[in-house]
């Protein structure tokens, strides 16, 4: 999976909380049709965020309808009662939050045990340093760049020196992702920035065409992702 996404790199993952529920298999044909690397799902508890998503259940079925990799972000107060049913449910990434686990090295070293992409987020009011002591055990760094609960706000560019920071000090191994936000207008920044995966929500979703609004924003990203990444 590491290697996967290193290849891909800009990864552009679409964020199935935009998408049509109603119409999933049309959505994944759709996403799987654009080439497009990674799906994340927010999973969301109305309590750790003011919001409720999907769970466990619709990731599996999902699941059995694609191939492509997916990356789970649990905004949920106690991630670590459900990591096994996002294994089991096919996630080949699971991504928690430091603010509901402030000591997660544990946890992050449980989920690289079952041989998953462990990733920690960090909402936008928390700072870099208090990520910064766990970098060596995780695999992907999310930065937040909205507030988390709700899709379709405003992409916060105070955020992008936590970016850079990673980069500077985690090279180019840690995968750093950014989430919130994220369009053709954004992406060149936070590309610039260090940033190597893309979530895009209504960037992707808001277009008939999957393919090329996925093209548009790596071609926006491509540029400014570095060699080495790319060739890691």
């Amino acid at each position: 999976m590491l290697q996967h996404l290193r290849q891909h790199r800009p990864v552009i993952a679409p964020s199935m909380l935009k998408c049509d529920f109603g119409n999933l298999q049309a959505e994944v044909d759709r996403i799987d049709a654009a080439n497009l690397p990674l799906y994340h799902w927010d999973v969301m508890d109305g309590h750790f965020v003011p919001n409720l998503s999907y769970g466990a259940m619709l990731i599996a079925a999902t699941r059995k309808r694609t191939s492509t990799p997916f990356d789970v972000h649990l905004m949920i107060s106690d991630p670590a009662a459900y990591v096994d049913e996002y294994v089991k449910a096919g996630c080949e990434a699971i991504t928690f939050h430091l603010e509901a686990v402030p000591e997660p090295r544990e946890l992050l070293q449980a989920i690289r045990k079952q041989d998953v992409v462990a990733g920690l987020a960090i909402n936008p009011n928390t700072p870099f340093e208090a990520a910064e002591p766990f970098l060596q055990d995780c695999d992907l760094l999310l930065v937040m760049s909205v507030n988390p609960g709700f899709g379709g706000q405003a992409f916060m560019p105070e955020v992008l020196p936590k970016i850079q920071q990673a980069r500077k000090i985690a090279g180019d191994e840690l995968l750093i992702s950014v989430d919130g936000g994220v369009a053709a207008e954004t992406i060149s920044d936070c590309a610039v920035a260090g940033a190597d995966i893309f979530v895009a929500g209504s960037s992707i979703f808001d277009h008939d065409d999957y393919g090329i609004a996925g093209a548009r924003l790596v071609s926006q990203a491509g540029s400014h992702v570095s060699a080495t990444a790319k060739g890691s």
